[in-house]
């Protein structure tokens, strides 16, 4: 070891034309949408429901509802950790970073990065170091430090000069809402992220995300029939512009009806007290081919590379390193 580990970043166009390489490891759903014999259909009419849901929302203004289009790009976050500048970086995390596209304008405008998360170390976590630790447990649990290194790393990236260099504001993700959770408005409404929702208790996923320094908060838009999960840190409703926002909506809204449709894509909307549900059977179907199967078993492949490349070589420097310590 010789210097500090540093991250690295690549970005890729999510279009119609993207295609993961073969030799890609990873979970993120997006790339699951982009295989086999229907991938270019499904992209194409994946972008197409993201444009019009954010025409739906950015109403204003912009009668014949055309006149935004959002262009999306894959951020992949690596790390070398050893050897010198032409290392090879270690996969970390991949997000997606919006950007809209004003018709009218002719202009674009830099959108949020975070939306869609994938991670190999929340992998390891969740599909090789927990069912590991709970084989032989009469109840479920977690170990004490569950998510702590992921969540310094995360962090770190964050707070890194390349982040800052790349990125004006801090991430925001969007996911589903947990179906182990029940969810009650409490009355507040936002005029893009709509009403708000509150749960009965956290997740594992909000303690988890906690570590990474982000909070929660869950809306459900005009127009949707579940709330989202927003993860962030700072002010969601401040910090962020109205554009900003519809941006990642309609991207991981759309997502979420491919990925979810019993939940975001059902038939009637969220009512006062909800609890989502993979068994409704009343929702309608996008046409878009989505394995699901293929998503959990990428999660525990990607787990174990994580385990073998990154956690068992350099698990005890990095925590030392991404706790401030020296490594």
């Amino acid at each position: 070891m010789t210097r500090e580990p540093r991250f690295s970043l690549q970005r890729t166009r999510f279009d119609e034309n993207y295609q993961p390489s073969d030799g890609t490891r990873i979970t993120t759903n997006f790339a699951n949408l982009a295989r086999g014999r229907s991938r270019q259909q499904n992209l194409r009419n994946t972008l197409k429901m993201i444009d019009n849901r954010f025409n739906a929302l950015a109403h204003w203004d912009n009668p014949r509802g055309d006149r935004y289009g959002v262009e999306l790009e894959i951020v992949s976050v690596g790390m070398c950790i050893d050897g010198g500048d032409d290392a090879p970086a270690l996969p970390l995390i991949e997000m997606l970073q919006t950007c809209i596209h004003d018709r009218k304008a002719d202009t674009r405008i830099a959108g949020i990065v975070g939306n869609n998360f994938s991670s190999y170390v929340r992998d390891y976590d969740f599909s090789v170091l927990l069912p590991g630790y709970n084989a032989n447990r009469a109840e479920f649990g977690m170990p004490e430090d569950f998510g702590d290194l992921h969540g310094r790393l995360f962090r770190q990236f964050v707070g890194s000069r390349l982040y800052c260099a790349q990125f004006g504001k801090a991430p925001v993700i969007c996911i589903s809402a947990a179906t182990s959770r029940t969810y009650q408005r409490n009355g507040n409404r936002h005029p893009v992220l709509g009403v708000e929702y509150l749960q009965d208790e956290p997740s594992s996923t909000d303690r988890y995300f906690a570590k990474m320094g982000l909070q929660v908060r869950f809306f459900m838009p005009p127009g949707g029939v579940a709330p989202l999960a927003f993860y962030f840190c700072g002010d969601l409703l401040a910090d962020y512009t109205h554009l900003e926002l519809i941006g990642t909506i309609s991207t991981m809204e759309t997502f979420q009806k491919i990925y979810r449709p019993e939940i975001y894509n059902a038939n009637s909307a969220a009512g006062s007290v909800f609890r989502p549900s993979l068994e409704n059977q009343d929702f309608s179907s996008t046409q878009i081919v989505y394995d699901r199967h293929e998503r959990s078993q990428l999660a525990v492949t990607q787990g174990k590379f994580a385990e073998e490349h990154v956690i068992k070589p350099y698990g005890r420097m990095l925590e030392h390193w991404a706790a401030g310590a020296a490594p």
